[in-house]
């Protein structure tokens, strides 16, 4: 059997599991071969032909909709719950009408609820500041609920009459500036939502022995949504991850009961004992913090579309989106599919431009979801010696003096070629 088994929580991984994909469109077609070749080649590097996997395409987007009439097709999805875990590339969904977005479609279909990014550099690779070797972080996007969950009313509409009446006459609400031209849209969190997000991310800091676990939000103006969010990851931790946890909260209670001192000795003693520090910073705070400190951050637990803002400017503090790799994980059910985190670029598509690296990493993260840590640290290392020699594709060859450009199977290729 090929197929991957989630038993009492742990993965169950045959040597040669069936891993479904999506090549996704635009430049997905330019990528997603090139790729696979990378993740077989450190998959033989590094097992010797004992383990491979088994690629299986199935269908969504642009080409789904010319092949069936329809953008997600059913056996996608059953494929994807069939075999566990998949791995896809862009996918395109139009601005202010139409479809809603595939991606999220996904996510919320397969209840992905954590949407997953690491930010690390890469020696040599271009980056806007001064010391981007200081930028390590793991990114706990919360994937399902917030204004992502899609329940909107067009303005106009019957139905969104009906809700701007029912907040008018019936919750009394006066804060609507122009009632009659607004669209609304509702901002779902729950306790339930929260709190696995924010369990997935403590429990990956203390499993990885990371510093901290930074629960961002902006609950200072959406107190009981983003607010409560920050309170009850607060509580999480210390009625969960007492033993391995110690909260500002914390801390802060100490300083109020105890004074200054005592509240300083507490986080000293904590830090020492290898536990994970909780704490807490406003959304509009991180942005900045995150370029000027990055250091002071490791984990990040945050909410959908904070964790969209966040994501991209971490990405592009490291080199990119380009090079910047996702996941979106249920640890639940262990479903998990790994993507590229950039979109579809169709004006360089068939050109040979597209990176890669997006792709490529997304497959290293799922090697190591999969335990084939060996194989995942083939391609690091490749990718090392290969951004240090300057080989690269067409955008960040724009950005570095004196580098070669290479196409996009070109630079799949010297990866491979670099697999010591």
């Amino acid at each position: 059997m090929n197929k991957i088994k989630y038993i009492n929580g742990k993965l169950i991984v045959p040597n040669q599991p069936t891993i479904p994909f999506i090549e996704g469109d635009g430049i997905g077609k330019d990528i997603s071969v090139p790729s696979q070749k990378v993740i077989d080649a450190a998959v033989e590097k590094a097992y010797g032909g004992s383990k491979k996997i088994i690629w299986k395409e199935v269908l969504a987007g642009e080409k789904a909709f010319l092949k069936t009439g329809t953008y997600l097709p059913d056996e996608t999805i059953e494929a994807f719950k069939e075999y566990l875990i998949g791995i896809k590339g862009p996918l395109q969904t139009p601005v202010g009408e139409g479809i809603r977005s595939l991606n999220v479609a996904l996510r919320q279909t397969l209840d992905l609820f954590v949407c997953q990014r690491p930010v690390r550099w890469f020696k040599g690779v271009p980056s806007p500041i001064r010391y981007p070797s200081l930028v390590d972080m793991h990114i706990f996007r919360e994937n399902t609920e917030d204004i992502y969950a899609g329940i909107e009313y067009m303005a106009g509409a019957e139905n969104t009459k009906k809700f701007k009446d029912f907040l008018l006459n019936e919750m009394g609400v006066d804060k609507i500036r122009f009632p009659e031209s607004s669209s609304f849209g509702v901002k779902p969190v729950s306790k339930d939502g929260s709190e696995r997000l924010t369990r997935a991310a403590i429990k990956f800091a203390v499993e990885k022995q990371l510093p901290s676990v930074t629960i961002v939000h902006k609950g200072n103006i959406m107190k009981f949504t983003e607010g409560a969010f920050k309170n009850w990851g607060y509580d999480l931790a210390e009625n969960e991850f007492a033993i391995d946890t110690f909260t500002w909260r914390q801390y802060e209670k100490i300083k109020v009961e105890k004074g200054q001192l005592d509240a300083d000795k507490a986080l000293e003693k904590a830090k020492k004992s290898g536990k994970v520090i909780i704490k807490d910073v406003i959304t509009d705070a991180f942005l900045q913090e995150s370029l000027l400190r990055p250091y002071d951050y490791s984990v990040i637990a945050t909410l959908n579309l904070n964790g969209d803002y966040i994501s991209d400017q971490l990405a592009a503090m490291v080199g990119g989106i380009g090079i910047s790799p996702g996941a979106n994980i249920n640890y639940s059910t262990g479903y998990a599919i790994f993507e590229a985190t950039h979109g579809t670029a169709p004006n360089i598509a068939g050109t040979g431009k597209a990176n890669p690296g997006s792709l490529i990493l997304s497959g290293v993260m799922m090697l190591e979801y999969l335990g084939w840590t060996k194989a995942a640290e083939h391609v690091y290392d490749a990718l090392e010696h290969v951004f240090a020699k300057r080989r690269v594709t067409s955008d960040l060859h724009a950005q570095m003096e004196g580098a070669t450009l290479l196409t996009t199977s070109e630079f799949a290729d010297e990866i491979i070629k670099h697999m010591h």
